[in-house]
């Protein structure tokens, strides 16, 4: 494979002082693999970090680091933020090291194996690529920074076809992309704020959606650092000055449930866990109001020690009883996530209650293993379910590879619709609607009924007249929201018209529709789809749920 070698500074010998924090950052790697795991490769880790220390030499990052450093921190993310094993350590110590040095892929296969070689091939597929997508100021790809579109779907067919065949890469790049948002300082402005918009439109959706919390809130207040910098101050400004008020609220709403939980003989902590700079200032903009009216500046978490593996949900909902026989209950507001997991194996108890100052105030529930998953995502998420039967969660896993395999084999060629595809079903938020039995279906944020329809089924999709959200009567196209019961009506015989491309979302539902316009409709089809790429070149806008 041939790599591109990476313009980095001059060499410079590495001093006694780095030497002692290079030994300092890998002994901490070695403990955090000793918590995490059995700890039964540390030999081999010590050997890969002995082979990369030597081959990154006397070489340097743009910030002055020593390189060998950036390996380090990648793997140390790797390991004890993500929790992830030997090999994905392994491929973290050596991600740039055959873009940066002389080292070849086959040296490291000859060395170390393939599993770690292959693990770091896929990493090197994706380096260096950049990724943008479309924002909403305008639809003309020349002004919203896709310099060439058919390039940008390649690079991110590359990903996703990379991350299908080995899940672990992404989480590896993700590591890489925290710690590059960490040292962003030392490029240029220009730099930093594209690839903050990067971070921000790819690398944080991604980690939301492999269930990892705390660095998708840290890869987008780091990305709101560099694209608004004096925002991101004023708004850090603010929350430090109501610091003290914020305190005095939480104590006097804690205290009564302190009471209430000591008395169920459980072992706990009971924290107040603050709204992210960027989620406050996406309020902000999306609601369209000043700092002082963002009421819900923090939330309250619970986080316990179940009596027994068997009791863990019933602990779960003792709490909720205690919480609700002391504060006023959110009727709509209540998320149970232990019953039905997030597709990315997130599990808690969200509910929400009216504070002593008279605004709503939201209190996570979870036990020590729903904490450990929500805060480390996915690999701790399999660590938990090694030899057990597999759950809920673990076919939403599936289903959203699937879904992304989906996207990949469409023999679509238009570079637009990709990338619009791949925001829609790979990167949006989810929305969690019912059917009229009460199974819980996951869709993408902005999903319509028909999507809902095509996910039940392709037959009963094709067959789809109208639906009923809540008992209500409503087109196909009307867009749906969480926490809605959605039950479809429809006809013996298939009814998809041509208008239904304007209004289905999901990568399931558009391969559906459009391979059942091809085969009736194919002339029709043929003129839209000119029309609508002459439409996109001049820059006017395609309004979804227009036919």
């Amino acid at each position: 494979m041939k790599t591109t070698k990476v313009n980095l500074p001059v060499e410079s010998p590495i001093t006694p002082e780095e030497e002692a924090f290079i030994e300092e950052q890998f002994q901490g790697l070695l403990n955090d693999y000793a918590h995490t795991r059995k700890g039964d490769k540390a030999d081999l880790i010590k050997r890969v970090f002995e082979f990369a220390k030597k081959a990154n030499g006397n070489l340097r990052r743009l910030s002055g680091e020593p390189q060998i450093c950036h390996e380090l921190a990648v793997a140390r993310i790797v390991s004890h933020d993500i929790g992830m094993g030997s090999t994905s350590i392994c491929a973290a110590l050596m991600h740039d090291i055959v873009a940066n040095t002389d080292t070849t892929f086959e040296e490291i296969d000859d060395t170390f194996g393939e599993r770690i070689g292959n693990l770091i091939r896929g990493l090197n597929r994706i380096s260096g690529n950049n990724f943008r997508f479309v924002t909403e100021e305008t639809s003309d790809a020349s002004h919203r920074g896709i310099k060439n579109p058919e390039e940008q779907a390649e690079n991110f067919r590359n990903l996703l076809l990379t991350m299908c065949e080995d899940i672990r890469v992404i989480l590896v790049k993700i590591a890489d992309r925290l710690h590059n948002m960490r040292t962003l300082s030392a490029l240029s402005p220009f730099k930093q704020k594209r690839i903050a918009n990067e971070t921000l439109y790819l690398y944080a959706p991604l980690a939301y959606r492999l269930g990892l919390f705390s660095i998708k809130s840290e890869l987008e207040d780091l990305s709101l650092k560099y694209e608004h910098p004096e925002e991101y101050e004023e708004l850090k400004q603010k929350l430090k000055d109501s610091e003290e008020s914020r305190d005095r609220l939480f104590a006097t709403f804690s205290a009564p449930i302190i009471g209430l939980l000591d008395g169920l003989g459980l072992k706990y902590t009971f924290k107040e866990r603050m709204k992210s700079l960027y989620s406050i200032w996406n309020k902000m903009h999306t609601k369209h109001v000043p700092f002082e009216q963002v009421y819900d500046l923090f939330a309250a978490r619970i986080v316990f020690t179940p009596q027994s593996e068997e009791s863990e949900k019933t602990d779960c909902w003792r709490i909720y009883t205690a919480i609700t026989s002391v504060y006023k209950l959110h009727p709509d507001r209540i998320r149970d996530w232990i019953s039905h997991p997030k597709s990315n194996g997130y599990e808690a108890l969200h509910v929400t209650v009216m504070g002593p100052d008279g605004n709503w105030i939201e209190i996570q529930i979870r036990s020590e293993r729903m904490d450990e998953i929500a805060e480390h995502g996915l690999a701790v998420h399999w660590k938990y379910k090694r030899g057990k039967q597999v759950n809920e969660a673990d076919n939403d896993l599936d289903k959203w590879v699937k879904s992304i395999k989906n996207i990949l084999d469409d023999p679509n060629p238009n570079a637009l619709d990709f990338l619009d595809t791949i925001k829609l079903n790979v990167l949006s938020t989810e929305i969690y609607v019912f059917t009229p039995a009460g199974d819980l279906k996951e869709l993408p944020k902005g999903a319509t009924a028909l999507d809902f329809a095509f996910d039940l089924h392709t037959h009963i999709g094709l067959c789809a007249e109208a639906a009923r959200i809540n008992h209500e009567l409503v087109p196909l196209s009307t867009e749906l929201e969480s926490g809605q019961q959605v039950e479809i009506i429809t006809s013996p015989k298939e009814t998809c018209q041509l208008g239904w491309a304007a209004f289905v979302t999901t990568s399931k539902a558009r391969s559906a529709v459009r391979s059942y316009l091809n085969k009736h409709f194919p002339e029709a089809i043929a003129a839209m789809s000119a029309a609508v790429i002459k439409i996109r070149s001049i820059g006017i806008t395609f309004i979804k749920g227009i036919t």
